[in-house]
């Protein structure tokens, strides 16, 4: 009989710790986790901890946390005709974790890639001066497009900056030729 015992005491100890103590999950604030059971969504848990069936539950962690992502350089001609190689950087924050997960595969990249084309486009439609001079209102414009693009994957846009606009050598020259001249005009 004590034998008998043991032996249930142990399998139950195993069927805990084999079955039922893998489904306790914790969410960090900052934090959530998009649960499907059997393959559906059933919405976003956290933080904190919670259970989820093991076998039949599936969990996939987001991070709610504003993320600097650097766009690469582009190279764009302006609406004047001038070549300029453009750097940016771009602040993007998952505000649904469920339309993060199921609406797209991969928001980090995907963002990144229209924020590239983005970035071209909009600076394709404005002349040197302009994006020498009015970059805030160039970077409102950018900010402003690339979020209406993110919403829909649950992507909010907090800005675009651009960092850096490289000029072409000639053109560099040609300006401080036209500078220096200025300069002794005066």
């Amino acid at each position: 009989m004590n034998g008998v015992l043991t032996g249930l005491l142990a399998c139950f100890l195993l069927f805990l710790v084999l079955v039922v103590l893998p489904g306790f999950r914790i969410v960090t604030e900052y934090e959530r986790g998009v649960i499907f059971r059997l393959g559906r969504c059933k919405g976003a848990k956290g933080p904190g901890l919670f259970y989820i069936i093991p076998l039949i539950d599936k969990m996939v962690k987001t991070n709610l946390q504003v993320i600097a992502a650097p766009v690469a350089s582009q190279g764009v001609i302006t609406k004047d005709n001038v070549t300029v190689v453009v750097d940016a950087v771009a602040y993007f924050q998952v505000v649904d974790p469920t339309a993060s997960v199921v609406n797209i595969r991969d928001w980090y990249t995907s963002s990144q890639l229209v924020a590239q084309t983005t970035l071209r486009s909009i600076i394709g439609r404005h002349e040197l001066d302009q994006l020498l001079s009015e970059r805030d209102k160039i970077n409102s414009e950018l900010s402003l497009t690339l979020d209406s693009q993110t919403e829909p994957w649950g992507v909010k846009v907090h800005r675009v900056e651009i960092r850096d606009v490289g000029l072409p050598e000639t053109m560099q020259r040609a300006m401080a030729k036209q500078a220096e001249a200025e300069r002794e005009r005066r």
